[in-house]
């Protein structure tokens, strides 16, 4: 996978981690997903996932 690609991803998947996060404390509602905790534990581990990805770098081979 190149780096751009990488980055992309990386950057969604935290976003996407934040959001869930947010939406799990009940901080943004409007959704099935706004008020349960489960979120706000499922939140902050795809954040950091997302975080470890845009900053890794690539095997050598």
């Amino acid at each position: 996978m190149t780096r751009p690609v990488r980055v992309i991803i990386g950057v969604v998947l935290l976003a996407m981690g934040a959001l869930w996060t947010l939406q799990g404390l009940g901080y943004v509602g409007g959704s099935g997903m706004s008020g349960h905790v489960i979120w706000a534990v499922i939140g902050p581990i795809v954040a950091v996932a997302g975080l470890g990805l845009a900053l890794s770098r690539p095997r050598r081979q």
